[in-house]
């Protein structure tokens, strides 16, 4: 089964469990259920959305949300990265020149080391320098958000630590009779996770933000 869950944060600052789903795959008719369940629950405010680029997702993210700006995560997209390149020497050199490029100053620098990268790569990895051209400028929105908020929406860590403790816990359980008592498990797992942020520290502190860096 698959497990759809998102997560946000308040405008006090802090992290909060959205809503949990549990359905048999991801195809995009189970993430747009999801997503609309959202909505009509009451979700508004959305200012970007953090994801990795499943297919099912981004079609259901578009068709819900389709004029939210995206942040496509940069963890994934170094891990992505890696499937294209041609030697295993060049492992190494590539993930670090990608981190350089995530790390720029300003996404006018990031786009400026991205065009040296896909410059350096078009006759030695051909295929990667291509991906790269295309993929990684969707990593870029986070340099429209404050400078004190980037390296929070850089990744969607924050959910993939949810993965593994929702992992965790059901990998004791083993087999489930019904969806709805898999559904059971994890709801639990992530409200107590939720009650946790809710009384634990601010997670990003927008009294104190300032005004967006130009492009």
């Amino acid at each position: 089964m698959a497990v759809l869950k998102a997560v946000g944060v308040r405008e006090d600052g802090k992290r909060t469990v959205l809503g949990v789903s549990v359905a048999l795959g991801e195809q995009e008719v189970h993430w747009r259920t999801f997503l609309q369940s959202l909505v009509q629950r009451g979700l508004r405010g959305v200012e970007l959305i953090i994801s990795d680029d499943h297919a099912g997702l981004r079609a259901a993210r578009q068709a819900v949300f389709g004029g939210i700006p995206w942040q496509r995560c940069q963890f994934h997209l170094q891990q992505n990265a890696q499937a294209y390149v041609p030697r295993k020497a060049m492992q190494t050199e590539v993930d670090e020149r990608i981190r350089e490029i995530f790390n720029a100053s300003s996404r006018g620098a990031a786009e400026q080391l991205l065009k040296a990268f896909v410059e350096d790569y078009a006759e030695k990895a051909p295929h990667l320098a291509k991906w790269a051209e295309v993929n990684l400028p969707e990593g870029f929105t986070v340099f429209a958000f404050p400078k004190n908020h980037q390296r929070r929406l850089r990744t969607s860590n924050v959910v993939e630590r949810l993965h593994r403790e929702i992992r965790r816990r059901t990998r004791v359980v083993s087999i489930f009779p019904s969806e709805a008592s898999c559904l059971r498990l994890v709801s639990a797992v992530l409200m107590e996770q939720s009650e946790a942020w809710e009384t634990g520290r601010v997670y990003l502190r927008f009294k104190e933000e300032t005004a967006r860096p130009a492009p």
